[in-house]
Parts: C-alpha cells; sequence; structure tokens
C-alpha cells in the first residue's frame, strides 16, 4: 500500500460506519474496517476475505471522513492480482477479459450477435452510420447470456417504437472494464478504456445509452472527462414518455416491487426514472421494499461477486430480498440491472416469483 494510501486509511477514525452500513458484515467473513485496517498496518489477511465485497459503494456513501473504503478494498485487491493471491474463478475471467474482451470469455467475433435472436425484426444500423452519432453500449452480460440477450432486445424495440436514432458497435465493443477495475486488475481496466475510447473516437460518438448500470457508472464517472454524456435506458425511455414519444396502452394487472440497483441508484442517484415508467403503465401497484432507494439491500451481484466462488454457505441478500418480496404480496420483483436479474432469479424461482427486468414489462405494455 502506497504512502497516499496509508495517509487516507490514517483519517479513520475507527467509528464503524462502513461495517455498520456494509451488506456483507454480519453475514460472511468480510469486516471491511478491520480488513482495511489490518492491511494498513502490514499484516497479512486472508486470501479470500477482499472478495466478499460486493463494491455495493455504501461504505463509501457513508463514510464521514472521506476514505472511501470501498475504493481501498480495490487497492488491496489489485495487490492481491500482482501477487497471484486470487482465486482461480478471478484469476479465470480475468484471463478471458484479456482475451476476448469479456469476463465469460465468449468469441469477441460473437458479441453483436444477440441482434440475431428469434424475434427480432428490425435492423439495427452501425452507429458510425447514424446522424446522431448516439451509441447503445451492450453490456457483456447482456451480449451473451441467453437470459439477458432479451434485454436489449426490448430495448432495441421501444426505442424504434419511439422512433429514436441510434447504432451500435457489435463485435468493435470491448468490455467497459467496471468489473474488471473492481476485481483488482487496473492495467487491463486502462487497455479496455483506451480500446472503447479509440473506438468511440474513431466512429464519432456524441451520445452513450447504457444497458447497464455497471456501464453506465464506468463510462461516465471512470473514463475520465470525454465530453461524452452517458444515461441509463431508463432515464431516456422517461423522457421520450413525458415527451408522449413513447406510450403504453396495454395494462400490466400485477403488484410490482422494484429493487433499486446499487449501480445506477445509490452510486448515481437514478431513483425516479424507473419508477415513472411503471407508473406510466396501465394496471401496475407498485410497492416498495423497507430498504429502497439510497438504502437499498445489495444483491450481491457486483464487484466480481459474479465470478467469485465462496467456499461457505450464508443467508443471501437475494434471499432476503425475494422472501420480503413474496412477504409482501407481490406478484413481480423487477429491476433494472442485469447483474440483478441474475442474481435475484434462482431464489425467486423456488419461491414461486416471477422476476423481470424492467424492459421486459415495458414491452408487454406496448
Amino acid at each position: 500500500m502506497d504512502a497516499q494510501t496509508k495517509s487516507q486509511v490514517n483519517m479513520c477514525m475507527q467509528c464503524g460506519m462502513c461495517s455498520g452500513s456494509c451488506p456483507e458484515t454480519g453475514i460472511t467473513p468480510f469486516n471491511i474496517r478491520m480488513l482495511v485496517r489490518k492491511r494498513y498496518l502490514d499484516r497479512d489477511i486472508e486470501d479470500m476475505l477482499p472478495w466478499y465485497c460486493t463494491s455495493c459503494g455504501e461504505c463509501t456513501l457513508r463514510c464521514p471522513r472521506d476514505v472511501k473504503p470501498s475504493e481501498m478494498i480495490f487497492a488491496l485487491r489489485g495487490e492481491l492480482v500482482e501477487e497471484g493471491r486470487i482465486p482461480l474463478s478471478i484469476q479465470k475471467a480475468l484471463e478471458n477479459a484479456f482475451v476476448q474482451k469479456n469476463p465469460w470469455g465468449r468469441p469477441r467475433a460473437k458479441r453483436g450477435d444477440w441482434v440475431k435472436e428469434e424475434g427480432q425484426d428490425v435492423e439495427i444500423p452501425h452507429v458510425k452510420d447514424t446522424e446522431s452519432k448516439r451509441l447503445l453500449f451492450t453490456c457483456c452480460i447482456q451480449a451473451y447470456d441467453p437470459r439477458c440477450m432479451v434485454i436489449p432486445i426490448n430495448v432495441v424495440r421501444l426505442f424504434h417504437q419511439a422512433g429514436l436514432e441510434f447504432g451500435i458497435l457489435g463485435r468493435e465493443e470491448a468490455c467497459c472494464g467496471n468489473e474488471i477495475r473492481r476485481m483488482g486488475e487496473e492495467g487491463l481496466f486502462e487497455e479496455l478504456q483506451e480500446e472503447n475510447m479509440a473506438t468511440f473516437q474513431k466512429h464519432g460518438v456524441k451520445e452513450i445509452i447504457a444497458l447497464s448500470p455497471h456501464c453506465m457508472n464506468v463510462l461516465k464517472n471512470e473514463y475520465g472527462d470525454t465530453g461524452i454524456p452517458v444515461r441509463h435506458y431508463t432515464e431516456v425511455l422517461a423522457d421520450l414518455v413525458k415527451e408522449g414519444a413513447l406510450t403504453f396502452k396495454t395494462p400490466f394487472n400485477q403488484k410490482v416491487i422494484y429493487h433499486d440497483p446499487c449501480f445506477l441508484g445509490k452510486q448515481n442517484k437514478v431513483y425516479d426514472p424507473p419508477r415513472d415508467l411503471l407508473r406510466a403503465v396501465e394496471g401496475i401497484e407498485l410497492m416498495e421494499f423497507a430498504y429502497a432507494r439510497e438504502n437499498s439491500l445489495c444483491c450481491e451481484g457486483g464487484g466480481g461477486r459474479m465470478f467469485f466462488e465462496a467456499e461457505i454457505n450464508y443467508p443471501r441478500n437475494s434471499e432476503a430480498r425475494v422472501q420480503e418480496a413474496v412477504d409482501k404480496g407481490a406478484g413481480v420483483l423487477t429491476t433494472s440491472c442485469p447483474f440483478c436479474v441474475m442474481t435475484l432469479e434462482d431464489p425467486a424461482t423456488e419461491k414461486g416469483l416471477p422476476v423481470k427486468e424492467l424492459s421486459e414489462i415495458l414491452v408487454e405494455a406496448l
């Protein structure tokens, strides 16, 4: 840990706000305050402990001294990556991102194949061929995973319905690097950043619409001053509804409970657009979790956790989230993040509760 980082850690006054607000402390061996302090004192740590962090950002939001504990964990992971002290599943994800430009290791050449899925009956131009130079940026998980591939397809339908011009990059698109940076591979993150920025500049991209909150976060907040505005697709759709360019004519008669994704909500303060979209659909009774908006309970899918295989059993936040939705009588659990969808769906399926990404509800309501 360098001198600057140690100086920042020394600002910690041991108030415990980070541990008290952490969704992992108490249910896993992870304790962010003790872990950061122990590393600061140059004492060895168990290799697996830092990987329980979900990078939800709650600790950094709550810290009264602006120590940025979550950033400390990323730096700590970086040291472990350099030393080769990382879980094999994390190592594989990083290798995949280096070779194929996505953590799943799927072929780079097939990144744009989601446009060929059954039911996709519209052509999507390359962003270079659009007048607006408005780019729809597809998250890795939505480009390759069959469950999440429906999200870009749905958003395309909604944008076409509203008459919004946009384009994609297809195989030229690379991983945004959000999870890569949080897994401690700063060098690889910088490579992905440089490649994507070169591609944006090559094709004159003027605006980016991100399908994933994770992509939106890193493109907007961690790529530096790019001069390119970045928004999440729910923000764009909510504006189109307000302008009257997009309307929903089919009722969706369900009690719907909305889960705030960490990277969209507490880290980027986008709370109202998803809710405004749900309220625009006739028949929806919008419900809220006890912990919502800036206090939303992390699903545990981010920050590399999707690639970390824990060796112990413990109650998952996703299970608690689903149980609360069931207890409240919700008919559908919805969210606007592919990581949340994947994490919530397993326990929800066991309870017989449908999980729908927000775009799935909106397409049904057209």
